[in-house]
């Protein structure tokens, strides 16, 4: 089994910045690439962000590309994803995501962390 434990939710202005993480334990060498998606008050969940496992390759939505970047740690086995000019639209529980491959992380990860809540106050 794999852990994922995500930390640095919170509550933030507009345009202010945020980073979250995301640290892997257990069998962590069943996963490869990790992500991480979201989900707004009233809404499905939506995907963000993936990143391979060298880290040289990465996607991300429309909605949050240029202003969020994903990076990793393989020492720490942790995952980053750093918010920058957030907006109100960007509230929402944010769930780290892993699996084997990037384009399973981008769809129907397997494996979830517990969530950690973003608010973006206008």
């Amino acid at each position: 089994q794999v852990q994922l434990v995500e930390s640095g939710g919170g509550l933030v202005q507009a345009g202010g910045s945020l980073r979250l993480s995301c640290a892997a334990s257990g069998r962590t060498f069943d996963i490869s690439d990790m992500g991480w998606f979201r989900q707004a008050p009233g809404k499905e969940r939506e995907f963000v962000t993936a990143i391979n496992w060298s880290g040289d390759s990465t996607d991300y939505s429309d909605s949050v590309k240029g202003r969020f970047t994903i990076s990793r740690d393989y020492g720490k086995n942790t995952v980053y994803l750093q918010m920058n000019n957030l907006k109100s639209e960007d509230t929402a529980v944010y769930y780290c995501v892993a699996d084997r491959s990037r384009v399973a992380v981008a769809t129907t990860p397997k494996i979830w962390g517990q969530g950690t809540l973003v608010t973006v106050s206008s």
